[in-house]
């Protein structure tokens, strides 16, 4: 994946989010294809359930492993999300926000590419650089 694909996912994400419009106060964890296509959004008051549905709904519909895909959240990328992803099979997680350090740590371990205060055309990579240069998510 393009770091201009992936700098434009918050901005596909926030433009899907059609509770938050009315509320305000939702979180938002969305599932996109390498090319940058939102393939699955959930929203929640809780970012680990939005992130639950996101999982959910792949299980569901029998797409387990997420290999080849970016799983995006609206807040801080915890190591319960790190987590939630590795075992999902998702092989890039991207943040509006920080990542705990108990996150970096898991993505450096488990090979998940990791990516924080991805905000406009800049962002933080903490782990899995790599990825980013080397084309498609896998």
């Amino acid at each position: 994946m393009g770091p201009e694909v992936l700098t434009a996912l918050p901005d596909r994400l926030r433009a899907a989010q059609k509770v938050f419009d009315s509320t305000g106060g939702l979180h938002a964890a969305g599932l996109f294809s390498a090319e940058g296509e939102l393939l699955c959004l959930r929203e929640d008051v809780g970012r680990h359930n939005a992130v639950d549905k996101v999982v959910g709904h792949a299980l569901r519909e029998g797409l387990l492993p997420l290999r080849g895909t970016v799983l995006m959240v609206s807040g801080r990328a915890s190591f319960e999300l790190a987590q939630k992803a590795v075992m999902a099979g998702i092989p890039l997680l991207a943040a509006v926000s920080a990542p705990s350090s108990l996150a970096v740590d898991l993505a450096a371990e488990s090979g998940l590419t990791l990516v924080g205060f991805l905000r406009g055309t800049s962002m933080n990579v903490y782990c899995g650089d790599d990825r980013l240069e080397a084309g498609p998510v896998g």
